[in-house]
């Protein structure tokens, strides 16, 4: 996140030592969109791993009842 944020956000070669605000702005931004993200793909992963874990469970037993 810090690379791809800094690479999108602030020029390879700058001279102030500062950010000037169009560049916090962008990072607040770039920032945000990647925490957005990451949350949404943890929620997926969770309901993902569940429903793995249920399947499971119904698979077994099947097998243990035939």
């Amino acid at each position: 996140m810090t690379q791809a944020c800094h690479r999108k956000c602030v020029p390879p070669h700058y001279k102030d030592t500062e950010l000037s605000k169009g560049e916090s702005v962008c990072l607040d931004r770039c920032v945000a969109k990647y925490l957005e993200v990451h949350e949404r793909m943890g929620k997926k992963l969770t309901e993902l791993s569940l429903q793995d874990e249920e399947l499971l469970k119904r698979m077994q037993q099947g097998t243990g009842t035939a």
